[in-house]
């Protein structure tokens, strides 16, 4: 059943009555929401524009099937700004699972190998392209790494933060403890295919909530049914981004 939070969304609803029935088609039994922020937070990029994470909550309390809304976001630690988004999330009644984001330090340091070797730039270029690369490329970028460690950049730091564990474990122990019939996952990352098998071979249903080219081939191999996330953009954007044409309608 829909129920609108707020008077926004009231409106929303009705300009868009076909996005409610859709929503509400795939929301008819008790549901959980599983929201991967790591990877979520990227999709920006490619939709430009970003999603409130308190109108998308106010937009899945609005309807009564769902049974919990749970976030997965890193902290990364002295950064004020990834610790209030985790309070601010928790305040908006997510359940809110958090660890430290990881930072590796990646050598830029090529003095002890060959100049032709591909040793350092694993690190930073998957094998597959890298294998594709002719010499002249290698020693070429060797070559740049060189120069960015005479320059003073001895390192490059990567962050790391994945909930692949943390979620698939979720949404297995919610199928066993909390008798849920829907899994809606936000996230387009290849390694919850298995989850996401077990749960249909179990006869659940599971929803990938995601973007157009964001959705690894595992996952679409599953044949989860899956619903792009551009349908509900004025739902859930950044207030500011809500399409002009729609913005008038709304005041």
């Amino acid at each position: 059943m829909f129920d609108p939070k707020t008077d926004r969304i009231a409106k929303l609803a009705r300009i868009y009555p076909g996005r409610i029935k859709e929503l509400s088609a795939i929301l008819t039994k008790k549901t959980n929401v599983y929201l991967d922020w790591s990877n979520m937070f990227h999709w920006s990029t490619k939709l430009n524009w970003h999603i409130d994470v308190k109108r998308l909550k106010q937009l899945l309390s609005s309807f009564t099937t769902i049974h919990a809304v749970n976030l997965y976001t890193g902290i990364l630690k002295g950064d004020d700004g990834s610790e209030q988004f985790a309070a601010n999330a928790q305040s908006y009644d997510y359940i809110v699972v958090t660890k430290p984001v990881k930072i590796m330090r990646l050598s830029t340091d090529i003095s002890g190998i060959p100049l032709n070797s591909p040793t350092i730039l694993e690190n930073f270029i998957k094998k597959p392209l890298l294998r594709k690369l002719n010499i002249e490329t290698i020693e070429f970028l060797n070559g740049k790494l060189k120069e960015l460690y005479d320059q003073g950049t001895k390192y490059l730091e990567v962050r790391k933060c994945n909930f692949d564990v943390e979620i698939g474990r979720d949404m297995l122990l919610d199928f066993e403890r909390n008798s849920i019939d829907t899994y809606i996952l936000w996230s387009g990352d290849s390694d919850f295919a298995d989850p996401v098998i077990q749960l249909r071979k179990d006869k659940k249903q599971v929803f990938i909530f995601a973007t157009s080219r964001r959705v690894s081939v595992e996952l679409q191999e599953t044949n989860a049914p899956i619903f792009d996330i551009q349908k509900i953009r004025n739902f859930i954007c950044e207030p500011s981004e809500i399409q002009p044409d729609i913005r008038g309608k709304l005041s």
